[in-house]
């Protein structure tokens, strides 16, 4: 019997935290590819100051919230030092309350990394041996099961988060580093790790932020910023396929419309079609179309505005990667507040901008795959670049993968957090919905990974069809890539598994990584 692996290799540095911020790339290395967490010493001594202001107000007769009183809708009730450990664990029990399909290991990896990090501020008052124990937990490859329902989005990520606070308990089930299903409580035992019993104030502090979100956010960012290299390539490769023109891509072009990101999907477009003998081919005067359709001529438009989009999105995510996200917190001269930074409206935001950008680009993407397959726009190319028209289909039905995929993301692109539901019992009043808008932003990024492989899938068979006349470097780098793993034009044959072929190819940045390698780096 073979032996279990990890699910993850640990391939990559420790991350060490501070008082101060981590950054997307951190969060990326500990949920993906298993990075084990270290604790700065300043932010051990920031924890170890916090936690003595939380004592001494525990052992105040006036209440506290938080502290020495309930929660929500019973934060006036005094609870009595001697109930105030059951008080924790209740409300840690009672949040843990999720429902449908387990959250992906990744994204729950992403939360117990930024409520660690937010522990760390010495802004909650968490004991430094609970921190210890959840950096443990994270650093054995535990992962508590967390269900797909459960959060508003405020106060944050309550029962996501809740469900991690419960596994620190020894509750509840978890998976272990090879993804076996046990309960926590073995798990921690496997790993040398204590149950935590909770202290005053340190469930709120374990639940109360906008965790999940955020790490689903800063998941998304890198990955957008992948496929949108992947979508400039996957347009240049149309381009050439299609006849088109690299005219309109010229540098004093596009500066006449200081758009930023414009910019940077122009030069890429420039860059793969550099060169390209397919392009020279029809410049003199043999080409007789006068102007391009958008899907070609304006996608450094709609692209870069994509890009600038994700750029608004990290500095978002940046600001929320250095805040200290809980309630009460510990100010810095000693006192213990109330405030409302556990809204999620910030990122609630940025996460619905995102799946308009996600729907928009695969919508673009999608119209250049249909001109390709078409006889009337294809200027001279098969019906649906078929081997034997009319018995063969070619890649007709791989068009309407991707337009049901786009018709989906359509309805993906509806704003969660216009959205609002009050809770208890009218005191959270009015909520994010960004853990909703940052769930169905995932399944969107999904959808325009596989949206822009079917491009790149058809504009490599169109490109097949354009022999003896050859493509760019860039487009014969993908190309090269594409057909090591699946074959180029002939009768047709099962495509789900070409397609699921080419889609993990541009998930994994192998599309990307091919045309900037030849190319010498793209945007």
């Amino acid at each position: 019997m073979t032996a279990p692996t990890p699910t993850s290799s640990r391939i990559s540095a420790p991350v060490r935290i501070g008082t101060g911020p981590i950054d997307i790339d951190d969060v990326v290395a500990v949920a993906r590819h298993d990075a084990h967490v270290e604790i700065d010493a300043d932010a051990r001594a920031a924890v170890a100051d916090s936690r003595a202001v939380v004592e001494a107000l525990a052992a105040d007769p006036a209440p506290h919230y938080g502290i020495s009183t309930g929660f929500g809708a019973l934060a006036s009730t005094f609870i009595a030092s001697e109930q105030r450990t059951q008080l924790q664990r209740s409300l840690v029990r009672s949040h843990a309350a999720g429902s449908g399909p387990e959250v992906e290991r990744e994204v729950i990896r992403s939360l117990m990394l930024l409520r660690i990090s937010t522990l760390l501020t010495g802004r909650t008052g968490i004991r430094l041996s609970t921190v210890d124990s959840y950096v443990a937990m994270l650093n054995a490859g535990i992962t508590p099961i967390v269900r797909e329902y459960g959060s508003l989005g405020c106060s944050g990520d309550l029962a996501p988060l809740a469900h991690c606070a419960l596994a620190l308990m020894g509750e509840g089930e978890v998976r272990d580093a090879f993804g076996v299903v046990m309960p926590a409580a073995e798990a921690l035992a496997a790993a040398g790790i204590d149950a935590v019993v909770l202290a005053e104030k340190e469930g709120l502090a374990l639940i109360n932020g906008t965790d999940g979100m955020l790490g689903q956010l800063s998941l998304a960012i890198h990955d957008l910023r992948m496929l949108l290299t992947s979508a400039d390539i996957a347009a240049g490769m149309s381009v050439e396929a299609l006849l088109g023109t690299d005219a309109v891509f010229a540098a004093d072009l596009q500066a006449l419309r200081p758009q930023h990101g414009q910019a940077l999907s122009a030069s890429n477009l420039r860059s793969m079609l550099a060169g390209s003998p397919i392009v020279a081919s029809h410049k003199p005067s043999t080409h007789t179309v006068v102007q391009d359709a958008y899907s070609l001529r304006c996608a450094p438009q709609v692209h870069g505005a994509a890009r600038d989009t994700v750029d608004h999105a990290a500095l978002v995510a940046g600001r929320e990667l250095a805040s200290a996200v809980d309630n009460p917190v510990v100010t810095i001269d000693g006192r213990v507040e109330s405030n409302g930074n556990f809204h999620g409206a910030p990122v609630a935001y940025v996460l619905d901008f995102l799946a308009i950008v996600a729907a928009d680009v695969a919508s673009m993407s999608e119209r250049r795959t249909d001109r390709m397959l078409d006889p009337a726009r294809n200027h001279g190319l098969p019906a649906f670049l078929a081997h034997d028209a009319g018995v063969d289909s070619g890649l007709m039905i791989a068009q309407y993968t991707a337009a049901g995929i786009v018709s989906e993301l359509k309805r993906l692109a509806v704003p969660s957090s216009v959205d609002s539901i009050p809770s208890s019992a009218m005191q959270e009043d009015h909520v994010s919905m960004g853990w909703a808008g940052a769930r169905k932003l995932r399944t969107a990024i999904d959808g325009l990974t596989r949206v822009i492989a079917i491009e790149v899938m058809t504009a490599a068979r169109a490109l097949d069809l354009r022999a003896p006349l050859e493509p760019g470097d860039g487009s014969s780098a993908v190309l090269e890539l594409v057909r090591a793993e699946i074959d180029g034009p002939g009768p047709d044959r099962f495509l789900s598994p070409e397609i699921e072929a080419v889609a993990s190819l541009v998930r994994r940045g192998a599309v990307r990584d091919a045309a900037a390698e030849r190319l010498g780096g793209l945007n």
